[in-house]
């Protein structure tokens, strides 16, 4: 009975970002508002995907996936987030922590699996354009979803339920903005090397080998581009992938220096400001990215917007 009650806390503590009551207002405000643009961003992206048919391509089936993850995981974490900047004790049920840990870690899986498949995407457009809609045919692309969808979860069950075993003991603040996978390990206290063990071993499979495969394609798509002839033809092949690579570099590039080397991990501060920029920035920014560095995008924003004041000086007589 003992080592059962020191496993499983009732609840815990989040310590937050700050404790002053003026600042968890600012931020209150400031964090809502992020959000706010975030749902409304990825909601018109993926409106305008679905009503332009110019845009029902392999590429935008693959980007109307990665805006359902960005809201799926904006919205595991900033809700509670925004409810504890307005709460005088910031606690979090147990239960309510594990299952913000599973989603965080399933979804962060499923988008970095996402962008290798985006990658994929990129490097047949590029360098094999004439067979294009041949290889990335709906079945494929279907097939490329499901994987993504399910390596996550996968990976997530397996960290949750080990990380959740270990025993708490009378540790139940956690030092962090959301119940995040390095923040309760160090709740332990036990030792935990088999623990970063896992994380490393989960890094390398489900982050280092997406990131290899999307430094695969890059390295074959700036192949291909450097041999085009005309400095047009090399600026439009290079139109199609800097969105998607833009978003990689900001991805993987955090992912890489939170959890790839839990021994030498970044302090607890840089960890909050990383949650934040995947909770909230990440999210915002990825349609803003598409929408102004894709000709196709602005097309069909012009267009649609064009149909939306034609109706306007109808509904107006």
């Amino acid at each position: 009975m003992g080592k059962w009650n020191q496993t499983w806390a009732t609840d815990f503590i989040l310590l937050g970002l700050s404790s002053d009551w003026g600042t968890q207002v600012s931020l209150f405000v400031l964090f809502l508002v992020m959000y706010l643009v975030t749902m409304l961003g990825n909601f018109l992206i993926v409106l305008l995907i679905r009503l332009d048919s110019r845009l029902h391509t392999p590429m935008y089936f693959f980007l109307t996936n990665l805006s359902l993850v960005d809201v799926s995981y904006s919205t595991s974490i900033v809700p509670q987030l925004l409810v504890h900047f307005l709460a005088e004790q910031k606690k979090i049920p147990y239960l309510s922590c594990e299952a913000q840990l599973f989603f965080s870690l399933a979804l962060g899986g499923i988008e970095f699996v996402l962008l290798a498949v985006m990658a994929y995407d990129r490097y047949v457009a590029v360098c094999d354009p004439l067979r294009y809609l041949a290889i990335m045919h709906g079945g494929l692309c279907t097939k490329l979803a499901i994987i993504s969808w399910v390596s996550g979860p996968i990976n997530s069950i397996l960290q949750t339920a080990i990380t959740f075993q270990l025993p708490m003991c009378t540790n139940k603040f956690i030092d962090h903005i959301s119940c995040e996978l390095l923040a309760i390990v160090r709740l332990a206290c036990v030792d935990t090397s088999s623990n970063e063990v896992t994380i490393m071993v989960s890094s390398i499979v489900l982050l280092m080998t997406p990131f290899c495969l999307v430094i695969l394609s890059y390295v074959q798509i700036i192949t291909t581009i450097l041999k085009i002839q005309s400095s047009e033809g090399r600026k439009k092949a290079f139109q199609t992938c800097a969105s998607h690579l833009t978003v990689v570099a900001l991805c993987y590039g955090m992912a890489i220096f939170t959890y790839i080397q839990p021994h030498s991990s970044p302090s607890v501060l840089q960890e909050k400001l990383i949650s934040l920029f995947y909770a909230i920035l990440t999210p915002m920014l990825n349609p803003m990215i598409y929408s102004l560095r894709n000709k196709e995008v602005k097309d069909a924003w012009q267009k649609l917007l064009g149909k939306f004041s034609g109706l306007t000086p109808k509904l107006a007589t």
